[in-house]
């Protein structure tokens, strides 16, 4: 009771104060200027404001395109890459060249137009012309982007499947990923995750002839200049698969195959050894060197030096371990890549090693 009461005495006291206030508005003199009406003062302060904020916000946004391009992904690594960035590029530019026109006309009528004692502002319903203006001039800017995405779109996603065309399995699960090439036969078996048992980790079906010459790895080994398709299946949850220094992403969706493929243009050696790469690994060894020195000093083991690497990366948060979901991938010579590729183990000869124990 007594807690209400208090609210209750707080509650008149703020009404008591309001009324106050109201009352000794209305004791003050009418020759005295009402605050809440601007001046002229007050308006050509706002236009320089205006103006200023205009300047400040157009060299910020400089520099912040100088200050973080560091921070682009180098050359597109895939032939579909350039359409890729080309698209990205050209919408960008079209975006920051009507941003700067309706931010300066913004800015610069509000100071020009600024309130001025004597002037009268002048107005009219509509203007058909200026109406038509900016109606067609977007529709016009933004068709012809859609028309020249799905050209690049279509481009890009429609993979041709012929007897050039590598085929690879991309296996998803929680927290790692799998790849699966086909053998000679360059058919790749059934496959299906409730095949899955014991050392067939990817569900391959053992009755399927076409499977016994698959070869399951955990790394992966692209040649350079080759079409690529890959067929990609989840064990789990939905995952993403991102090739960053390709261009490419899809999505990896539990209990049906996606696909996605793109031709290397660049070598792991040869990314490696440009400009843009041998800049950002020293940065990179720098402030590794710096965090070793803390971490030797408190006992523990010092970081290994970076090496770049192409890798596949998850880009869905899968889990608890979703950021160590990622497959190193080598782009390589054809030559290097068969006798990579011959190298590996099939799946027949898997199973019978498994069978003989």
């Amino acid at each position: 009771m007594t807690v209400f009461l208090i609210i209750i005495v707080i509650a008149l006291l703020g009404i008591t104060l309001w009324q106050m206030s109201k009352i000794l508005k209305l004791s003050k003199s009418h020759s005295s200027e009402d605050p809440s009406i601007a001046t002229e003062n007050d308006n050509k302060t706002q236009g320089y404001m205006m103006l200023g904020f205009l300047i400040v916000f157009n060299l910020f946004m400089l520099y912040n395109f100088w200050e973080y391009s560091r921070f682009y992904l180098p050359e597109a690594a895939s032939a579909h890459g350039v359409q890729f960035d080309n698209l990205m590029f050209l919408s960008l530019g079209i975006i920051i060249f009507v941003q700067f026109i309706t931010q300066f006309l913004l800015h610069y009528f509000t100071f020009i137009y600024r309130g001025q004692k004597g002037r009268r502002a002048y107005f009219y319903a509509d203007n058909d012309k200026l109406e038509f203006v900016w109606t067609i001039l977007p529709v016009l800017v933004l068709s012809g982007l859609i028309i020249y995405g799905l050209f690049t779109w279509s481009d890009i996603m429609n993979v041709e499947e012929d007897e050039d065309t590598i085929v690879i399995e991309l296996y998803a699960y929680q927290f790692g990923w799998k790849a699966r090439y086909a053998g000679e036969d360059n058919t790749l078996g059934k496959a299906n995750v409730r095949f899955i048992k014991g050392i067939n980790s990817v569900g391959v079906d053992e009755s399927d002839t076409y499977a016994m010459d698959d070869k399951i790895v955990g790394s992966l080994h692209l040649p350079v200049n080759k079409k690529v398709l890959f067929k990609m299946r989840s064990q789990d949850v939905l995952h993403s698969a991102y090739f960053p220094f390709f261009r490419a992403q899809m999505n990896v969706v539990p209990g049906m195959i996606t696909q996605f493929g793109f031709t290397p243009t660049i070598t792991s050696e040869e990314m490696r050894n440009t400009d843009y790469m041998i800049d950002k690994v020293k940065t990179i060894n720098e402030i590794r060197k710096e965090n070793s020195e803390e971490l030797v000093a408190n006992g523990d083991m010092a970081l290994d030096p970076y090496e770049f690497e192409y890798y596949l990366l998850c880009n869905k948060i899968c889990g608890v371990s979703h950021y160590n979901m990622q497959m190193k991938i080598v782009v390589e010579s054809e030559e290097d890549y068969k006798q990579w590729l011959a190298e590996q183990e099939s799946f027949g000869e898997t199973m019978a090693k498994q069978k003989d124990k």
